[in-house]
């Protein structure tokens, strides 16, 4: 090659060294831009919303249980987690001892059952329904929470609520940290053991998820299921024998449970469940009359599980393939980069009229460097037109930003193999 030849080669690189030099300020300052932009509200830039897929559901003729006596109720899918039916569900309400499941639930998760537990003032003064200990008395925590569970008895939630909580208040707080832990919005507990009182309430929605919250724990439903129990007073041997006042249990096929309740203000109320295979259904029903009509709790328990079982059965949702595109990236040392996110696929009891739908909302135009797992994006699953689940979505890998280097590098490697065409 002459030198003529290599001087223009020589040129030529140095013009385009020069040129890469001018292309990195500019792409700089259109960073600068991009960046004020966002700052003015705009996040990390403008996104796209697209609907992948939509499934429609088909219509089905039901009859609803619409006679209840109960002021509120609701029928609730424990593995699905939503409510399959509900009357004025959202609706607070006086809840009466069914406030003990929540109880029973704190114990079973603070204490320990061969903890012992000693009877204070406050607790053997407790109104009926009582186990009639007395002050300075000693008990197993674990005989307590049949006594709890089976019969009701106040004194005894009182006895077990300052033995895990220091006093009443320091346990219904722990009531209610557990409550928000559990997803409860309209739910606030004062007693251990549900006595009527001021701001003590839930909703007959909230109380199916607690309820179902609490069946997963299996020494709570060994205590539910338990027909009798025997026990004594440890110090002086005072002989006790409980027995499980449920009758659902023997009413209903597939009954495990879970708790009766009345107070006058209340009025009668219950939490039912029942597992049939796989599935789990739970209901509560509060003010389901009052004296003398104790057995509408169970006429309005035995509708809803009827209408459950009759309707729903087990379905698998969001079961489509999803192919997520890739992502244009702007000043990388790479022009795109690839996506990640979860799929999921939901199983739950339905009457096959539930329309789903997925959608994707991501972010355009990202701007080198991005990180590995950067979150760029949502899907959203929805059933009928109610968000189900999020699941964010990341980028699958990092993407530096262009340098000098890394042009000069690419014009290199031009200018040579150039050079060796020649």
């Amino acid at each position: 090659m002459s030198n003529r030849a290599w001087m223009r080669k020589l040129g030529l690189l140095l013009l385009l060294c020069g040129c890469t030099y001018s292309l990195l300020g500019r792409m700089e300052n259109r960073v600068l831009q991009y960046e004020k932009h966002f700052q003015k509200g705009m996040g990390k830039g403008k996104s796209t919303t697209t609907i992948l897929y939509e499934k429609k559901g088909v219509s089905v003729e039901k009859k609803e249980p619409d006679a209840l006596y109960a002021r509120s109720a609701a029928l609730y899918d424990a593995h699905g987690g939503r409510v399959l039916f509900g009357k004025k569900q959202d609706t607070k309400m006086a809840m009466a001892s069914t406030t003990k499941i929540m109880t029973c639930i704190v114990i079973l998760e603070y204490g320990g059952m061969d903890d012992i537990v000693t009877v204070s003032k406050n607790a053997a003064r407790q109104p009926d329904v009582q186990l009639n200990i007395n002050t300075g008395e000693q008990y197993y925590l674990k005989d307590l929470l049949y006594s709890l569970m089976l019969e009701s008895h106040n004194d005894a939630a009182v006895a077990l609520a300052e033995h895990v909580g220091g006093s009443v208040e320091g346990f219904a707080s722990l009531m209610n940290k557990k409550a928000k832990e559990i997803g409860c919005k309209q739910t606030n507990f004062v007693t251990p053991n549900g006595l009527d009182a001021t701001e003590h309430y839930t909703t007959a929605e909230e109380l199916c998820k607690i309820a179902a919250y609490a069946i997963k724990n299996e020494k709570f439903l060994e205590i539910i299921r338990t027909s009798s129990h025997s026990f004594r007073e440890i110090t002086k041997g005072r002989n006790f024998v409980v027995s499980n006042k449920n009758r659902f249990l023997q009413m209903y096929n597939g009954a495990i449970g879970v708790k009766t309740g009345f107070t006058g203000n209340a009025g009668y109320c219950f939490v039912g469940a029942v597992k049939r295979g796989d599935d789990v259904l739970v209901s509560a029903v509060l003010g389901s009359g009052w004296p003398p009509n104790k057995n509408y709790k169970w006429s309005d328990t035995k509708a809803l599980m009827d209408y459950g079982f009759t309707y729903y059965s087990k379905q698998d949702f969001f079961q489509e393939k999803i192919n997520l595109p890739t992502l244009q990236v702007l000043t990388g040392k790479e022009t795109e980069v690839s996506l990640k996110t979860k799929e999921i696929t939901v199983s739950m009891l339905s009457d096959g009229q539930e329309t789903e739908k997925v959608v994707m909302e991501l972010q355009e135009n990202l701007v080198a460097p991005i990180q590995a797992n950067e979150k760029v994006g949502s899907m959203y699953y929805y059933l009928n037109d109610k968000i189900w689940k999020e699941e964010p979505i990341y980028t699958a890998k990092p993407v530096d930003e262009v340098d000098f280097f890394f042009a000069l590098e690419k014009i290199w490697r031009c200018w040579t193999a150039n050079v060796v065409g020649d």
